[in-house]
């Protein structure tokens, strides 16, 4: 069977570390960092992913300093948010909670967040720093994945990778990381051919779509590594409670796989913290901008 790489566990483990670290901080600057996330509307799962964004918060000693605005806030208002939040000395970090109705336009909105202060990783500044090998906020989920590769010591120099997915948010950036860290990725995506034969060839196989159990035994290289970013809600059999599955068929996979993440407590837990990573950052950088004459 394939060991599991718990990102619930490691996730975790990392909150805990910055506690102290925190509690010094503020004792010297008067405050503690400050995650700002702005939700508007009132999708079910967005807000039980911030009420789990701001419990990391409180656990952490980070002020949460979030609004949540009605659904039919125009798009000039989301905006007067964000920008009184990049002008607000009290948050390092700003978070757009996604998606946003409709007739929100998220490129332009989240284009307006100080890039300094981007949470999530997403603005263009922060995808280019990325692009380049720059120091910068990294995005979230990409993050999340790279450093629990790094907990379980999975080697990846000279390894070949397959990208399910090829969005901002995960499989793009994805990419960019696993080139770094010499890796030869591979994208695919709904025109992809043969897409069996290209994902059994992969050291590496990461699937970010939100298909469920798009991805079967047939579909992975024995001994591989495998990543599931996939949070899907399922309806469960016979009318039974409702649960959250993966991109990957796990129990068809598990028993090939060299390493395998779960859902839920793989990827997801990971991304919260390195949201959080990404706050402490650019608190850290704030302080120290500050203080250095």
């Amino acid at each position: 069977m394939a060991q599991i790489l718990d990102g619930k566990a490691l996730a975790k483990q990392i909150q805990a570390g910055h506690v102290s670290q925190i509690q010094t901080w503020q004792a010297a600057v008067g405050r503690p960092p400050g995650l700002a996330v702005l939700m508007v509307g009132d999708n079910p799962a967005s807000a039980a992913y911030v009420r789990n964004k701001e419990r990391a918060c409180e656990r952490m000693g980070i002020a949460s300093l979030g609004k949540h605005l009605p659904t039919a806030t125009t798009q000039a208002a989301v905006a007067e948010e964000i920008l009184a939040l990049n002008q607000n000395p009290n948050v390092d970090g700003i978070l757009v909670q996604l998606p946003l109705p409709k007739h929100l336009n998220a490129t332009s909105l989240l284009a307006l967040i100080d890039p300094d202060k981007d949470a999530d990783g997403l603005h263009p500044v922060n995808l280019g720093r990325l692009g380049r090998g720059e120091p910068g906020l990294r995005s979230c989920t990409p993050a999340g994945i790279m450093r629990l590769l790094a907990e379980y010591d999975i080697p990846l120099a000279g390894k070949t990778a397959v990208v399910l997915g090829r969005s901002i948010l995960v499989g793009k950036p994805i990419g960019l990381m696993l080139l770094a860290a010499d890796v030869t990725p591979t994208f695919a995506h709904s025109k992809t051919k043969n897409l069996a034969e290209l994902t059994r060839s992969a050291d590496i196989l990461i699937a970010a779509v939100g298909v469920p159990r798009l991805v079967g035994k047939e579909m992975v290289k024995p001994g591989s590594t495998v990543i599931d970013v996939g949070i899907n809600r399922v309806e469960g059999a016979e009318g039974g409670r409702a649960k959250l599955v993966g991109d990957i068929d796990f129990a068809a996979v598990e028993p090939i796989a060299g390493e395998i993440t779960p859902v839920p407590g793989g990827i997801g837990p990971m991304t919260v913290t390195m949201l959080l990573e990404n706050t402490i950052a650019s608190y850290r950088n704030r302080m120290l901008a500050e203080t250095t004459p």
